[in-house]
């Protein structure tokens, strides 16, 4: 268990129970029938193309975790760079081939989110504006795999893809100041980005008759995230800043539970939201950030 545990460290466990609910989210927004299919092939697809992605964001920081994170499994030696790079090439390639067998047009999404993946570890991270929008877009992606379950729910609901996509550039925006601390301009940038999200999906839902039903969880979504990030916004240090991002990636469950309570599915927001103490609890053994 010793030797498997850094490995399993690189693939970040809590992120990936928020890819999970990232599908059944996406599955939700389709208006899907949860009784009559089986999503295992988009669940797997999901937790390889997030957890190879996380692998190969390790992979291409190596020399400067060497000097900032030496603690990280590859620049402490636990995991050899080319089996870490193993590693995540083959998450990438199982997460877009378990998407293909579900069917053509999601195996397409997740050739994008793959290649996403690896513009943004390889290119677009360290960049101001590219990097988080990069980042959103895997994000957004993954959404669309779930919705990929009914493609004829692209033309009406396609857009929402947008929303994930400036959540998780918040998110990403106030990690490029984890290490060294940061600037409250990027933090009020952030705040302004999650209330764009969480004022949308009060909307959708109030368009669909469900506004009593969501209010509850997107109220405890904004607690969960604004607290550290006020936290942060009075002292912009990187301990602070750090917990800012991990609520904000934790708390994707429960965004993605609002989305699915938005739009009426409330058993499915329940199971959601129960993903949220296991991803918590892994948290607390892996590195979420």
């Amino acid at each position: 268990m010793a030797q498997i545990k850094p490995y399993l460290q690189l693939t970040r466990p809590a992120n990936l129970v928020t890819a999970v609910a990232d599908i059944l989210a996406g599955m939700a927004i389709a208006q899907f029938t949860f009784s009559s299919f089986n999503p295992v092939f988009l669940v797997l697809s999901t937790l390889g193309l997030y957890g190879g992605g996380v692998v190969m964001n390790d992979v291409f920081d190596a020399r400067l975790d060497a000097v900032e994170r030496p603690e990280r499994p590859i620049p402490s030696g636990k995991v050899p760079l080319p089996a870490a790079t193993m590693l995540g090439m083959t998450l990438l390639f199982g997460g877009v081939l378990a998407a293909a067998l579900f069917s053509f047009q999601s195996g397409m999404i997740a050739v994008v989110i793959a290649a996403l993946t690896v513009l943004y570890n390889r290119f677009a991270k360290h960049h101001v504006f590219f990097g988080p929008l990069t980042m959103g877009m895997c994000r957004g992606g993954n959404l669309l795999l779930g919705m990929s379950v009914l493609p004829e729910s692209f033309r009406q609901w396609s857009f929402v893809v947008l929303l994930p996509i400036a959540y998780i550039a918040a998110i990403t925006l106030i990690s490029q100041d984890e290490v060294h601390g940061g600037k409250r301009r990027t933090l009020y940038i952030a705040v302004f980005l999650y209330l764009v999200v969480l004022l949308t999906q009060l909307y959708i839902a109030h368009t669909k008759g469900n506004i009593l039903f969501a209010l509850p969880f997107v109220l405890l979504h904004a607690w969960l995230i604004g607290r550290p990030l006020y936290n942060a916004i009075q002292n912009p240090v990187g301990p602070l800043i750090g917990k800012a991002v991990k609520a904000g990636v934790l708390s994707l469950i429960v965004m993605n539970a609002s989305w699915c309570m938005a739009f009426g599915l409330w058993p499915v927001a329940l199971a959601v939201l129960a993903l949220l103490p296991l991803s918590i609890l892994l948290a607390r053994v892996f590195a979420v950030t």
